[in-house]
């Protein structure tokens, strides 16, 4: 497929990358926004169908760029070649490095998700702010989590914001957006362990062993875990705070609980 050119902001691709920065139009239009070189290759790697693929010459400045361009046409994607104007157009992140896609989310079922003996979720129940959802993934990434569960998000998984904070960890940690009776009843099923985490947990947090099979559940930013999920789970943690504050931000605390259980999962392992 032979690539494009857009020298104009008015250009009609243009003017539907810069909706697709809105809620509403990435649900009406089935799309989404993946920029940043990291980013387009984590989806290109997690398989997301991509329709299009801008490239600004001037700002690609790796030599992996050229590689992601090569596979993204190898794929059959068009590459839309756009000058710097255009594309300040359309970028949104503070990072400009000159790579823009435009794909199709994709999402998978709770039945997806991995359960086996090495099951270790993250269940995160009404989430605010796209950042937060963006730097869990990174975490969960990191951590060796097997799977994230979103229950009632109150941002879209793929807020292009929350992708871009996520340095694209969103496309390889499998995701799942689901209510909140049907996860907990769908984990209940499996017998995982569900571990609360907030401010009034019994025990503190590095006591619970996390090492079989288990949930972490966590709360929104600015109401913590509802009595629906805090009457549900097998264990009820906090995280000690030896300053004023009462508790810590979302993506720190499920940081500090993710990695506790890598931490003790890797001592078994050796």
């Amino acid at each position: 497929m032979p690539d494009l050119m857009v020298s104009s902001t008015q250009n009609n691709r243009v003017k539907t990358v810069v909706k697709l920065r809105e809620r509403q139009h990435r649900e009406e239009l089935g799309l989404m926004l993946v920029e940043g070189r990291r980013e387009v290759a984590c989806a290109l790697q997690g398989g997301v169908e991509f329709v299009e693929l801008y490239a600004c010459e001037p700002w690609l400045r790796s030599e992996g760029d050229a590689s992601l361009l090569e596979e993204a046409r190898k794929r059959g994607i068009l590459v839309v070649s756009c000058t710097p104007r255009v594309f300040e157009k359309m970028v949104f992140g503070d990072r400009a490095e000159g790579l823009l896609g435009v794909a199709r989310p994709h999402w998978i079922s709770l039945g997806e998700l991995e359960t086996a003996a090495s099951a270790l979720l993250l269940v995160i129940e009404g989430i605010e702010k796209p950042g937060n959802l963006g730097a869990i993934f990174r975490s969960a990434d990191a951590a060796g989590v097997t799977g994230v569960v979103l229950c009632e998000p109150r941002t879209d998984l793929f807020n292009p914001n929350a992708i871009r904070s996520s340095l694209g960890t969103l496309f390889t940690v499998p995701a799942v957006v689901s209510g909140a009776a049907e996860a907990l009843a769908w984990l209940k099923a499996r017998r995982l362990l569900l571990v609360a985490a907030t401010p009034q947990g019994e025990q503190v947090y590095t006591s619970v062993d996390y090492r079989t099979p288990c949930a972490i559940l966590l709360g929104s930013e600015h109401a913590g875990l509802s009595s629906f999920w805090l009457e549900a789970a097998d264990a009820r943690v906090r995280i000690p705070m030896r300053g004023r504050a009462d508790s810590l931000n979302l993506a720190m605390s499920a940081t500090i609980l993710a990695f506790e259980a890598a931490r003790q999962r890797a001592s078994v392992s050796g």
